[in-house]
């Protein structure tokens, strides 16, 4: 490709803005923190971050890197129909399959800046489920009414699913795909994360409680998951430079969790 850059990874950082490094680093550590708390799977599943300033350019991760070894050097930079913009040398590529729902929800919704997508055991099998997401605790009420669902077409290779996988999630920022997975969005990388980490023990919650029986389980009345939702989502902070009015709060959650990684491992952010 014309356009294609070839860059060794320690000189990555020079050819880049500030704003964009900063995203790569925080999109490296959610690789990362995927992998600590188990939503990965081997190779697969993406989450991509929008380039700041650019309206159809992404980063993506290399096709067949773990997530534990995603660095903010490593990450491929393509734009929404698929071509390398800017390529690290390390000789992996991008997996098609992985950016056909990403580019459909970051060509749709301008306001969206991180995507987040997963195959776990848990997630799935919400996702099979006629019944959705249930309110069935504190954690799942955080998605009342605003929880898209997308039936499932097979692997996401169809470019024509992208029309109808944006009308499905419409504005909301958490979507459930039939028999796939899920996905969630964010205004930032943390927000994304945040969003995503809840979803999923949401949905490990639920499949534990319905394996006492569905007659078993408790559904607060609606007034109470309304409110429990408004006030719970408010905790989606949508800056990373200042705290949220609800009692969540992902500009915190995400020092600590970046706190986290720097205990374990800080090469995420080289």
């Amino acid at each position: 490709m014309s356009n294609l850059s070839a860059v060794r990874p320690a000189s990555l950082k020079s050819r880049v803005s500030e704003e964009e490094w900063k995203v790569r680093v925080d999109l490296a550590a959610c690789y990362r923190l995927m992998e600590v708390y188990g939503m990965t799977d081997l190779i697969y599943n993406h989450i991509s971050a929008r380039v700041p300033g650019t309206r159809d350019q992404i980063l993506i991760n290399p096709y067949g890197f773990l997530y534990e070894e995603v660095t903010a050097s490593s990450l491929m930079k393509i734009d929404l129909e698929g071509n390398i913009l800017l390529q690290p040398d390390h000789g992996f590529g991008i997996n098609p399959a992985g950016y056909v729902i990403h580019s459909a929800v970051h060509a749709a919704r301008e306001d969206v800046v991180c995507v987040i997508h997963t195959h776990t055991r848990a997630g799935m099998a919400v996702s099979a489920m006629k019944c959705g997401l249930l309110p069935l605790t504190q954690t799942s009420m955080r998605f009342h009414g605003c929880t898209a669902y997308h039936h499932f077409e097979g692997p996401a290779l169809n470019l024509a699913e992208r029309e109808r996988l944006v009308r499905d999630l419409g504005t909301n920022d958490a979507l459930i795909l039939h028999n796939h997975g899920l996905a969630a969005c964010g205004h930032t990388v943390s927000e994304a994360f945040c969003r995503m980490y809840f979803l999923e023990n949401a949905c490990k919650a639920q499949v534990d409680a319905m394996s006492a029986g569905q007659d078993q389980l408790w559904l607060p009345e609606l007034p109470i998951r309304e409110r429990t939702a408004q006030t719970m989502s408010s905790g989606f902070d949508q800056s990373n430079t200042r705290h949220s009015s609800g009692p969540f709060d992902s500009a915190l959650e995400w020092k600590a969790m970046l706190r986290k990684l720097d205990r374990i491992d800080p090469s995420y952010a080289e």
